[in-house]
């Protein structure tokens, strides 16, 4: 099938009546949990995973997705007018979107980050219909030792990127891969780590896992830091850019489309790496460096581009590859799992309509969310000032019923408020959680192609390095690995993640 055919296919698929109104629910709810500071998406997406099973998998897909991306819009909402990212990677738009808000130029910023974004978001979702069959048919000529390779690259990488100690990351990464080794073992059939008990033999439950962290760590977190939402709104000025700021924008969007589109098939990058490279690189090439953190329009354009570009680019490996880049990405594996999908090479030619749906819907969600964003600006200011105690008890009852929903077990529900107080304390303690998601997927995966490999070479390890692509993946792995000795990369990081907080 030739990407005429595949958009033609998705076209039909994501212009159904129930598929269009779950996709506007997605951008619309994703719009919300952006602007609201502390939820986002992965907990938003963790909440209501069990929800999704009575779905089909193509409607549940394109409502997720809609989720993730439309809170990169959202957040920049807040980011802009209160000073108060609603989502990790808006914290850089807060530098020179809230000084313009402070200068009468909010509607400018606004406009000027919409527009990035819908820019962005089109080029991205161009980009995943010409790369993503392209890499998919390279992706069937992998072996076990090659996709093993990729996804020791992939948990380098999430550690590496990860906030906070390099040595906090990597534990948070090695409990994250004890815990996907709970259960029966598939080739030996023993029980591991289940200390006798029944509810354990199939594992740890993901959707249980990840709701639990993201979900309910969450709420405990945003009930203590409630008094920080408070915060004054900036008037809204005219929501149309001058001439002179049309003309500023224009190379800052495009050389943020082009680094976020990069940045977001990468392993572990993820759009909060390209909101901060776009910002550096800006300020870098900008004949006016000085104006930056004071309202330059340039600092809102690319960064807001360069995320909205990689929230559609990291889908790539995850379709193509079956590989999670981001914790985001992971829960998108756990969708499709539960749904009897396996992402992977083959879905574009066993689940065609589901792939092209899916990025068809990316286009028409960022359309929608130009429409959402720009009119309704006023509503999504005025929605922080809910308080958050009328909020968090009806979220719990949610994410409890849709937990207990999932095997109409108990236990999970007890397992899940275990995983709750842990996200908490990972929260307090500044430990990121994203690692441990990443590892709690890959890191059986990892485990079967390395028996897989290892089968096939009868116990010789050297077949890792005979494939010149699992060969140079292990070597940028490595070269990864030693740079964290470098006191530059050190320093840099250290920046970044400052600035981040």
């Amino acid at each position: 099938m030739d990407i005429f055919d595949g958009l033609l296919l998705g076209f039909s698929t994501a212009t159904t009546l129930w598929n269009l109104l779950y996709c506007f629910a997605g951008v619309l709810l994703g719009t919300a949990v952006g602007v609201l500071p502390g939820l986002g998406p992965i907990a938003t997406i963790s909440m209501l995973l069990p929800f999704t099973f009575g779905l089909p998998v193509d409607t549940a897909l394109i409502m997720l997705a809609g989720i993730f991306y439309g809170s990169q819009y959202g957040g920049s909402t807040t980011a802009i007018l209160m000073n108060l990212p609603g989502e990790a990677s808006s914290v850089v738009t807060t530098l020179d979107g809230h000084q313009m808000a402070k200068q009468g130029k909010a509607g400018r910023a606004l406009a000027a980050a919409a527009i990035g974004s819908f820019f962005a978001g089109t080029v991205g979702t161009l980009f995943i219909a010409v790369s993503a069959p392209l890499l998919a048919s390279l992706a069937l000529t992998f072996g076990p030792a090659e996709y093993f390779s990729l996804i020791v690259l992939g948990l380098i990488t999430s550690m590496v990127l990860a906030s906070g100690s390099l040595l906090t990351a990597f534990g948070m990464a090695l409990f994250g891969m004890m815990l996907g080794m709970i259960g029966t073992d598939v080739n030996s059939g023993a029980a591991r780590f289940t200390f006798g008990s029944a509810n354990l033999f199939d594992g740890l439950d993901f959707v249980v896992v990840a709701t639990g962290i993201f979900g309910l760590g969450d709420i405990l977190a945003n009930l203590e830091n409630e008094r920080d939402r408070e915060a004054s709104t900036a008037p809204i000025s005219s929501l149309f850019p001058t001439r002179e700021d049309r003309r500023r924008m224009v190379a800052p969007i495009i050389r943020g489309t082009g680094l976020g589109v990069l940045l977001g098939v990468l392993p572990g990058a993820g759009v909060l790496l390209a909101s901060f490279s776009a910002y550096a690189l800006e300020k870098k090439v900008s004949r006016h460096p000085e104006e930056f953190g004071r309202g330059a329009i340039e600092g809102v354009a690319g960064p807001e581009a360069a995320n909205n570009a990689a929230a559609q680019t990291c889908f790539i490996p995850m379709l193509t590859l079956g590989l999670p880049g981001t914790a985001t990405m992971a829960l998108m594996i756990g969708a499709l799992v539960i749904q009897g999908v396996q992402p992977g090479p083959e879905i574009l030619t066993q689940q065609p309509a589901l792939f092209w749906g899916l990025v068809v819907s990316m286009w028409l969600g960022n359309l929608m969310l130009l429409f959402l964003n720009l009119p309704l600006v006023g509503l999504w200011a005025r929605l922080i000032s809910v308080p958050y105690h009328y909020l968090f008890p009806m979220i719990c009852v949610f994410v409890v019923i849709g937990v207990y929903s999932i095997n109409n077990s108990v236990f999970d529900v007890y397992m899940m408020a275990l995983f709750g107080v842990l996200g908490y304390f990972f929260r307090k303690v500044g430990a990121e959680a994203a690692p441990l998601i990443l590892a709690m997927i890959l890191g059986p995966m990892a485990e079967e192609y390395l028996r897989r490999a290892l089968l096939i070479s009868h116990g010789d390890a050297s077949i890792f390095f005979t494939s010149p692509l699992s060969l140079g993946t292990l070597f940028v792995a490595m070269l990864l690995l030693l740079s964290i000795v470098s006191p530059r990369f050190r320093r840099v990081r250290e920046e970044g993640l400052q600035e981040a907080d």
